[in-house]
Formats: structure tokens, sequence, C-alpha cells
């Protein structure tokens, strides 16, 4: 795939060294400048191609910052990046001196989390290194990490999901990693904003638009809600009890499915106990369940839950496709393969589609520019393009691959891009962008 598009590889494996810490990533040079979750996993995706020791210490210092309660923080804070690069510092955050599960990383974090990839990714690594590492030394990486991860999905199973219905409950539209997808616009309407001191916004600085990042409308509930955390001081019954915004992802849970697939099969080439595995493998029934439970006849989708109003999310968006990515949805997955190339995303006023937007151009809150509103985002497709080449869905999965690397080649390694033109948008030189590329470029399926 790599002789399809000389010299991508180097464009992209420059922007992953650019962005090297030394021992782990920025997400971006300038608009995201510490350790996001989420993109640190799939960035050591790709740095698994260029060096699997580096690959893994992308992850090993990511869940150094993981809480006592198995949690792995959304970000684990640069302290070299210069005071007020970002929103919210580590300083906003307060986490090690409001709660006592904080206390003791090695670096500053914040409180909310992200998607679990990070299983997914650890099994990759070790896959890409046969043959390239002592498979003692693979191993050992896999016997190390393990322990960690089985505590962040155990706290993902049990503090986010009480109920023991099998999806994981946010309390932030961030934790979502689709900050503002009109997936939570209703249930952000219900949040009352209180009384809060005026704020900047750098993200502003680094796009051309802004209408290309969310509003201000927004950002005022976003802050909000992290104001509320911290009033609770990050207690999980507290939380649950009181916090205005409580949903059901059905995407983060759908990628906790396949992160425990991937777990499971790290168990297994560990010698985990019987009882882990038992664990990891009812996780997993209980996920596909949950999905099962979360389809929505009429809409054809899988649809989010709002946990304080009782209702289903109905917003036609790419979370309703989740099911493809967990490998579950059962008789219903030929459906939701159909939707996903042809009614709900594959054509608009006569334009089609090479790769799916992230909200439906049929809502009415779509927007073709605004972030999480419509543009394509290749993180995202790289899910899907997994999910279908895990499902033997090789000329489906070999169609979305070539046409990500074909907008990439066009318009760089930006965050997200414009559905119709393919122009980027967003943060240039995002590296999980760069990392998605590398693997793309050097898979041999």
């Amino acid at each position: 795939m790599s002789d399809s598009f000389p010299g991508m590889f180097e464009k992209a494996a420059e922007v992953l060294r650019r962005n090297d810490m030394g021992g782990w990533t920025r997400a971006a040079p300038d608009l995201y400048p510490h350790q996001w979750s989420w993109d640190s996993a799939f960035i050591s995706i790709g740095l698994a191609r260029m060096d699997t020791r580096r690959a893994a210490s992308e992850l090993t210092t990511l869940l150094a910052g993981q809480w006592t309660t198995g949690k792995v923080p959304h970000i684990v804070f640069n302290s070299e990046a210069p005071p007020g690069s970002y929103l919210l510092g580590p300083e906003h955050w307060a986490s090690a001196s409001l709660s006592k599960n904080a206390v003791g990383t090695p670096r500053p974090t914040s409180a909310l989390c992200q998607p679990p990839v990070h299983a997914i990714a650890a099994l990759h690594i070790f896959e890409v290194s046969r043959g390239t590492v002592d498979e003692d030394e693979a191993l050992s990486f896999l016997s190390n990490i393990f322990g960690r991860l089985l505590r962040w999905h155990r706290y993902l199973a049990t503090a986010r999901d009480p109920e023991g219905s099998g999806l994981v409950t946010i309390y932030h539209p961030w934790e979502s990693g689709t900050d503002n997808s009109p997936r939570w616009d209703v249930a952000l309407s219900n949040v009352r904003v209180g009384e809060m001191p005026p704020y900047a916004r750098p993200d502003l600085g680094f796009v051309d638009e802004p209408e290309e990042r969310p509003t201000a409308a927004e950002y005022d509930r976003f802050l909000w809600l992290v104001e509320l955390l911290k009033r609770a001081r990050y207690d999980e019954a507290k939380v649950y009890g009181s916090h205005p915004f409580l949903v059901k992802d059905v995407l983060l849970s759908a990628i906790l499915v396949a992160a425990n697939e991937a777990l499971l099969e790290v168990a297994r080439l560990v010698k985990a106990s019987d009882e882990d595995r038992e664990l990891i493998g009812g996780w997993i029934e209980l996920g596909h369940r949950g999905l099962d439970a979360c389809y929505d006849e009429n809409l054809g989708l899988c649809l989010d839950h709002d946990l304080r109003s009782g209702e289903p999310l109905r917003v036609r968006t790419i979370a309703g496709f989740a099911p493809l990515i967990s490998g579950s949805a059962g008789p219903r997955r030929r459906e939701l393969l159909r939707l996903l190339y042809s009614r709900a995303f594959a054509s608009h006023d006569g334009f089609r589609w090479q790769l799916p937007p992230s909200t439906s151009p049929e809502e009415a809150r779509f927007h073709p520019r605004a972030y999480w509103r419509g543009p394509v985002w290749p993180v995202i497709s790289w899910l899907f393009w997994r999910s279908l080449k895990l499902a033997g869905e090789g000329e489906r999965a070999a169609d979305l691959r070539r046409a990500s690397l074909e907008q990439l080649a066009a318009g760089g390694f930006a965050e997200y891009f414009e559905p119709f033109t393919g122009e980027p948008l967003g943060s240039d030189d995002q590296s999980w962008s760069a990392a998605v590329a590398i693997d793309w470029l050097t898979d041999e399926a």
C-alpha cells in the first residue's frame, strides 16, 4: 500500500518525531500540547510500525498516570507546556488535592477519562513486535501492562456501570472523545450553568475559523460540568447521585467490548488466571447485550441513553454504528453495514461519500466544518476499518483504507476533514492522524 502513496510514511513519521516529548507524544504541537489518553493509544499503534519499544513506552508513560481506582485520566499534563497553552491546565483540575485516588502519579492529570483503546494498542504492539524483538521481551511488556489494563477495564465495568447494563456512563461529553457531537445536545440542554468567571479560549487561535471549534454556549456547559465534578471531589457515588449529565455512551461501550476482546487475548498470552479470563469474558457478553438493547428499530441505529431523562438520544451520528466496532449486532450487522454505506451516510444531494462523516447530513444539526458535527475523522475510520477487517469484510475494509489514505495524502495529517471537499480542518500535524496513516501504509492484509 505504501508504494501507492510515495513519501507518505516518511512525512507521517516526521510528525510523530516532532511531537515526541521523550517517552510520550503530544497530541499536536500547539492546540494539544499534553498527552491525551485515546490519542496516545492510537499514537502507539502507529509507533509500533517504527519502533516497538518506543510504542510500548507511549502506553506505559500514559498508564503511569492511572488513578488508584483504575481510571486512566483523559490528560496527563506536560509540565514544560507554556502556562495558558491549554484552557484547563493541571491547576484547574487540582486532581491530587481533591481526590486521594489521584495522589502519587508522576505527572498531574485531569479527572475525566476517554474511550479505552489501550488494550487494542497493547496487543497490536505485541503482534507487530514478533520478529523484531525477543519474544520474552515482548511478553514481558504485556505482562507488565496487563494488570493496569485489567484495573482500567474493571473501573469502567463497575464505577461507570453500577447498573450492570454492559454500557459505560460518561459524566462529560469530553469523555466520549466526540466532544461537541449533536449526540449530547439534548442532555446538555438540561444542564443549568451557574456563575463562572470569564475565560479565554486559546483553542480558537489555532484554527482558521471559529466555527471549526465548539461554540461559546457549549464551552460554558463543558466548564460548568467540570466545576460540578470538582465540587463532588470526583467521588463516583456523589457524581452518580447529583450530576446533571449522565449518559450511557454506546460508542465508548463498543470500543470497550473490542478492547476486552483484545485484553482476553493478552490474558491468554500472559497466562493470566482463569478467574481473570472469566471476568473479561463476562464483560464481553454483557457489553454485547447492552449494545443490542440500545438498537432503535425506526432509525436502524444504536442510540445513547440519557440516564437523567430516561430517554434515548435520537440523533443520527457515526456512533449509531457502534455495534460494528464491537463485533456485535448479530443479525442486524448486515443492515448496519448497508446503512453505513447507503441511506444514512453515503449520499447527500447527489454527492457520493467515500468516508463516513461524524454526523449524518440528514440531521438538522449537521455542520460540515464544526468539529464532531459533520467532519470526517481518520481515527474513527481506522476503528471501522479494523472491525471490518476482523469480520472478514476485506473488500470493504480495503476501500475504506484507500479512501482514508487518499484524503490524508491530499490534505495532510489534519485533525479532521470537511466531508464534501476533503479540506483539512482543526489542528495541523495531529499525531494520531499520522499514526493511523502509518498503520494503514504498513498493514499487509
